[in-house]
């Protein structure tokens, strides 16, 4: 997920890739009945709310219909805003709906997902949203058949490569989300789940140690310490510090190795465990007040700073800083708390260049 200024005013919802890909498996049946191109469907929602959907392509047969529509995510910054997603319809002889994975879409390769080894990455709601949206349709029109629906993603393998479906194993494409059907902006209800999936995919292959950090750069830091770690132990929990723990508690889980950057550390050193810029910023009082109580007599001197990042200025980064101990320890105090007392935490702070702090508790 990309990062953006949030837009002035009242944020604009958007509609989720499963709802996409309902839309354009409607208007394919609906094509095919018709037999004429279809321009808009209706799209009933999870939460009994009902969307008009634009149709962008439509081209169909006497059995068959391709039809795609244009992922509009609203005003969340979603890395398939935009994207268009489609299916290509085929009626069949044998009743019942089946799914296959087209150009884009991914294919489940690990055990831990809601869905089995070897299935097209679609998930369950929208796989039922799609059937009932068919099923509707045959039995309006009387029709005695079955339907195969093959969801595609334009330049969706592209688009994988910037979220963590790989590392869940699902492989060559997208996943085709939703549970309510819309996305509201800044929820991260997408990053969220692809954190929550790692987890399971982690314990059903059988990990029950993670090591956990805010992104790519962190992780590429920590793969030094832990070089024995498999790829699916590393867990990306960008600005979710809060949902992450949650989920690791109700696991089996019996380490976590946390790896924090300083402005992270000193957002989660006074209770923020939502860090995201957009929400929280860093409390320069209170982390005044640490620097006055680790020895620093002019602490008025972090005022002149903008960003924690650029504590080390005032503060050398240094295993046995006195200042970095304490910010640790109010870091470590808000995990554990979360985390519970059954899960071993070990917390080390990441300085830009790769240099660490451990915890010492």
């Amino acid at each position: 997920m990309s990062l953006r200024k949030v837009p002035d005013g009242p944020l604009r919802e958007g509609f989720t890739t499963g709802t996409s890909a309902t839309a354009a498996t409607k208007a394919g049946l609906m094509a095919i009945i018709h037999q004429t191109s279809i321009a808009e469907v209706e799209v009933h929602l999870p939460i009994d709310k009902t969307l008009t959907i634009p149709v962008y392509d439509c081209s169909f047969g006497e059995n068959w219909a391709k039809c795609s529509v244009i992922k509009d995510a609203g005003d969340d910054p979603d890395v398939t805003n935009g994207a268009e997603i489609g299916c290509h319809l085929a009626l069949t002889a044998e009743k019942g709906v089946s799914f296959l994975a087209g150009e884009g879409v991914g294919t489940v390769t690990l055990e831990g997902l809601e869905l089995a080894v070897g299935e097209p990455a679609i998930n369950p709601v929208p796989r039922k949203m799609m059937r009932s949206a068919i099923g509707k349709l045959l039995h309006d029109y009387d029709l005695e058949c079955g339907v195969q629906i093959t969801v595609f993603v334009t330049d969706g393998k592209k688009l994988a490569k910037r979220t963590l479906n790989e590392r869940v194993g699902i492989m060559n494409g997208l996943s085709i989300l939703g549970t309510t059907g819309i996305v509201k902006p800044y929820s991260a209800a997408s990053y969220i789940a692809s954190i929550e999936q790692g987890i399971d995919v982690a314990i059903a292959n059988g990990i029950d140690e993670l090591v956990i950090n805010s992104g790519a750069r962190s992780e590429k830091f920590l793969r030094a310490l832990f070089p024995e770690t498999s790829e699916q132990g590393y867990i990306h929990y960008g600005n979710w510090i809060g949902e992450t723990l949650k989920k690791i508690e109700k696991s089996p889980i019996r380490k976590v190795n946390m790896g924090i950057m300083l402005g992270k550390a000193a957002k989660l050193a006074y209770g923020t465990v939502d860090t995201h810029s957009c929400v929280s910023g860093w409390n320069k009082p209170f982390i005044k007040e640490l620097a006055y109580k680790t020895g620093m007599s002019d602490v008025d001197r972090i005022d002149e700073i903008q960003m924690a990042g650029r504590l080390p200025e005032l503060f050398p980064f240094e295993e046995n800083s006195p200042f970095y101990q304490v910010l640790l320890g109010c870091c470590y105090e808000h995990t554990k708390a979360i985390l519970g007392e059954n899960t071993v935490l070990d917390i080390y702070l990441i300085h830009k260049t790769g240099k660490n702090i451990k915890y010492k508790r």
